[in-house]
């Protein structure tokens, strides 16, 4: 069962090498995890990264957060559910939360703060429009802006 307000899910499969010594996900993976979860997440509401490239702009992760409640293990199906948390004037954060498949507790969640940025003077730059209409349309409303 989704978590409330997701309304984008990503599967994926534990691989070999996304486990440690200890035969478990490596807890750095789940960051992994979340990027790819939110790669499918732009793409699913029409705005990809290429169309960011298209608009001659760059996003940087400025932060990342992971609560870990649980754990994964080789050749586990997880669920991953994804969400626009917030867009501000320049940043944007993208809330994650991770099941493994027909389990009802997350085994983790997390979010990851990116910064819009023109690439040739590395400076922030504000949230395309054409993005915070993208997000409205597949989310139903606009996030809340940073605080």
């Amino acid at each position: 069962m989704p978590p409330p307000n997701y309304r984008y899910y990503f599967p994926l499969q534990v691989r070999y090498a996304d486990t440690d010594a200890q035969g478990h996900v490596f807890f750095g993976n789940y960051f992994t995890f979340l990027d790819e979860a939110s790669g499918g997440y732009f793409r699913a509401i029409g705005f990809p990264w290429s169309r960011m490239q298209e608009l001659g702009l760059d996003i940087y992760y400025v932060n990342a957060q992971c609560n870990y409640s649980g754990s994964a293990t080789y050749e586990d199906m997880l669920h991953i559910y994804v969400r626009m948390a917030r867009i501000g004037n320049t940043s944007f954060t993208i809330e994650g939360v991770i099941y493994k498949a027909g389990e009802d507790q997350p085994i983790a969640s997390g979010q990851i703060t990116s910064v819009v940025v023109n690439p040739q003077t590395r400076q922030p730059v504000p949230v395309p429009d054409e993005l915070r209409r993208a997000v409205a349309a597949f989310e139903g409303e606009t996030p809340p802006p940073e605080t």
